[in-house]
This record gives C-alpha cells, structure tokens and sequence, in this order.
C-alpha cells in the first residue's frame, strides 16, 4: 500500500485495469483534506471533471457545495472521491467489471484517510460500500456502521437537479449527517 495520498495518485495514474483509462482526458483521483474525518464518495466522474482532473466540479458539484454550505460544510472539511477514478463513456453508470477493477484505489484512499464518517453519494456508491441491495428512495439517510466507519448515502447531485421534488427529503438527510458529524468527529468545527 502507498504511504502517502501523493504517491497512491501516482501509481494511479498507470493504471489500466479496465477500459476506462483509454478513453479518459483525465485521471479523477480525488480532492479534498487528506486528513479529513469526513469522506464522500460518488460513482464516478462526469464530463467537467474528466476536463479538469476534480470530482465533482461540473453542475452537480456546484449543487453539492450549495448542498453542504448549508450544514456549515465546504471541501476543506472533507474529502471527495468516485468509486471509478475515469470517466464512463456518455456518464452512463459504471459497469461492475469496471468498479472491481478500481475499488481498490478508493479502498487505499479511504485507508489513508481514515475516515469516521462517509457519505456514499446516489446509489451506485451506497450498493458498492453499504449493501448490494442498498435501494436509494428506500434507504438514503439511514445509518450503518461498518468497521467502525459510520456510512449513509443520499441522493446524487444530479439526481437532484433532474427531480427537484427529492430537495426536501435530501435537506432532512444533511441535517442527519451535521448531527453525526457533531457526535462522532471533534476536530470538524461545522
């Protein structure tokens, strides 16, 4: 396992593991404070964040910063990843060949991280890292506690910005997740 976040990119940056690496402008390997207490993980990049290296830059992003200012939340406090670190072609879903193949990158990342909380973003993420039959209408906002990690998933970004009438429900599940961030992780002033 990599030492440090640093090196983990660079020896990221080769990978070939599946098909994804050929067609991606950029590697999207993750963005925030390596040192967080706090991680969110979505399924993958998007177009802008193919073009600038970042997760979660494009209008979802921006809807997802919007999101956590309100819980006194800003990419300082935390860190941001994809369970695929390249773009899926037209950002259909990843395959699950496709996610074997980089889950191990996010699993050294969160290794180095060392996370209290994590917050899987849409469904995709939650059926990787919380269960398989993780249903996200069904199940955003309720807590699990894995290895000492406390995970939950809300709606994706972009989710939200294709059915604003989930903006209510996801509201309620912020609130839920700056209470358990205000239980579990004294060093996030929120």
């Amino acid at each position: 396992m990599a030492e440090s976040m640093e090196a983990l990119k660079t020896e990221c940056l080769t990978c070939r593991r599946c098909p994804l690496a050929e067609t991606r402008t950029n590697l999207v390997f993750g963005d925030g404070c390596p040192t967080a207490e706090i991680m969110f993980i979505g399924e993958g990049p998007g177009q802008r964040e193919d073009e600038q290296g970042v997760p979660f830059v494009g209008p979802a992003g921006q809807l997802l910063d919007d999101m956590l200012e309100i819980i006194g939340l800003d990419r300082s406090k935390f860190y941001i990843a994809n369970i695929v670190k390249c773009r899926p072609p037209h950002n259909r879903d990843p395959q699950e060949s496709e996610q074997s193949a980089c889950i191990g990158w996010l699993r050294q990342q969160t290794a180095l991280i060392r996370p209290k909380v994590i917050i899987c973003l849409g469904r995709i993420a939650a059926q990787a890292l919380i269960d398989p039959e993780f249903r996200i209408t069904r199940d955003h906002g309720k807590w699990v506690e894995k290895a000492g990690v406390h995970m939950t998933a809300i709606y994706h970004p972009s989710a939200l910005l294709r059915d604003p009438s989930k903006r209510p429900d996801t509201f309620l599940d912020l609130k839920s997740i700056q209470s358990k961030i205000r239980e579990l992780c004294p060093n996030t002033q929120l």
